[in-house]
């Protein structure tokens, strides 16, 4: 079974993605998700100029020796761009295997050691009764986990909140990022939003009771002293997990944080190794692993990284918004029913549009997540659908404090 074309496509129904799709000799179709959001087409040239001509000819089967080849031939090593660019070929190739044998994905990795996923949806407001109304109407779909993001008095916009005033057109798919040709400008005051985020998740435990699992994404905004500060306030509200409290490139600020607080932390939607990972699985500093299939080079090496991790028993929580399309999350679905140390995965539904041009397999049902039983992924791009939709440029959002300083987004 060899490689016999390659084609990236490139496609804007709801927002854009680019996917790699890969046709073998004897007509198998595989395909990898390499949408980088904000960044797409220097995905794109990365896998058109010098990724795909490396594939013509090769065996499909082999898939270790080629993420091997692509990640170690180039040299230059590691980054978004280039992990992104490498999933997406080790995804459309574990596709093709599992298409080849005829089983869904799951069972290649050695079968489900589950029998469904549980899902986190994301609800926000700016105000009270705005949040409730978004959780109210999460439960409704069937969330039995929900992220918790609220404005901040003072601030005119922020992360995660989707009903707040857009200055260039409407948000797309629930995502933050903007077809615009500039990115907008976002404020921030880290000593507004630790002072007023406690009260909000106390006022919706009063509501909602204790039973309901909720979470929160800090967004990489605070130093590790606010945060652990953010996290100690937050324990009498039992979250499931604060998510990306510090920016942890700084894998030993998160020591600082674990000093000072139990709330369970997550960590990583931004990494794109397990070398991310090192300390902060090593030393136990994080309790949950974010990084995206898409985004950290694949089935094969996140399937090690979550391996490392369950020694730890630190538990999956795979990045999972609607800027990973269709193909991404069914990588994702797949890879989150065979491991064991599964903890929950993120989900938020795409547009009309987008589920036109992938025809998926994948099931979201009473709050839980299944990747369905059809061969491979279970995941087939429309050619012609997608060609409707060309790419638009967009951004994501740039914060900056009230002095003007560019701050972490």
């Amino acid at each position: 079974m060899r490689i016999d074309r390659a084609e990236v496509i490139v496609t804007s129904p709801d927002r854009n993605f680019v996917t790699l799709r890969l046709t073998t000799d004897d007509g198998l179709v595989g395909l990898g998700d390499a949408t980088l959001n904000g960044r797409e087409l220097a995905v794109v040239a990365y896998l058109q100029e010098h990724v795909v001509p490396l594939l013509m000819g090769k065996d499909a089967h082999r898939i270790e020796d080629t993420w091997q080849f692509l990640y170690r031939s180039a040299y230059w090593r590691r980054g978004p761009v280039t992990m992104a660019a490498i999933a997406a070929v080790d995804v459309a190739l574990w596709d093709l295997k599992a298409k080849a044998a005829g089983m869904p994905l799951y069972q290649l990795l050695g079968g489900a050691s589950r029998d469904r996923l549980l899902a986190y949806g994301h609800a926000s407001g700016r105000d009270l009764p705005e949040l409730f109304d978004s959780i109210r109407k999460h439960q409704g779909l069937g969330y039995r986990a929900i992220r918790i993001q609220t404005s901040v008095p003072g601030l005119n916009a922020i992360y995660g909140v989707a009903a707040q005033a857009q200055s260039s057109g409407k948000r797309y798919d629930y995502e933050p990022a903007q077809r615009a040709d500039l990115p907008k400008e976002e404020d921030w005051d880290t000593r507004a939003y630790l002072g007023h985020l406690p009260s909000v998740l106390e006022a919706v435990r009063a509501e909602f009771g204790p039973d309901l699992p909720l979470l929160h994404d800090c967004h990489h905004r605070l130093t590790p002293i606010q945060a652990a500060k953010l996290g100690k306030s937050l324990e009498p509200f039992d979250l499931f997990w604060l998510e990306d409290c510090t920016p942890a490139e700084n894998q030993d600020g998160l020591r600082l944080v674990r000093q000072h607080t139990t709330t369970p932390l997550a960590i990583g939607e931004v990494f794109n190794t397990v070398w991310d990972y090192q300390t902060l699985i090593k030393d136990q500093l994080i309790d949950y692993v974010r990084s995206a299939v898409t985004h950290a080079g694949g089935i094969s090496p996140m399937r090690k990284i979550m391996d490392y991790a369950a020694q730890y028993q630190i538990k999956s929580g795979i990045h999972g918004p609607t800027d990973i399309s269709p193909v991404g999350m069914a990588a994702a679905l797949h890879l989150d029913l065979a491991i064991h140390n599964f903890g929950i995965q993120e989900f938020m539904p795409h547009g009309d549009l987008t589920n036109a041009v992938f025809e998926q397999s994948f099931t979201f049902t009473r709050g839980y997540l299944h990747p369905g039983e059809r061969p491979g992924l279970g995941v087939d791009l429309e050619v012609d659908e997608a060609g409707k939709y060309p790419y638009q440029t967009a951004y994501l959002p740039f914060n900056r404090l009230q002095d003007g300083t560019v701050h972490d987004w």
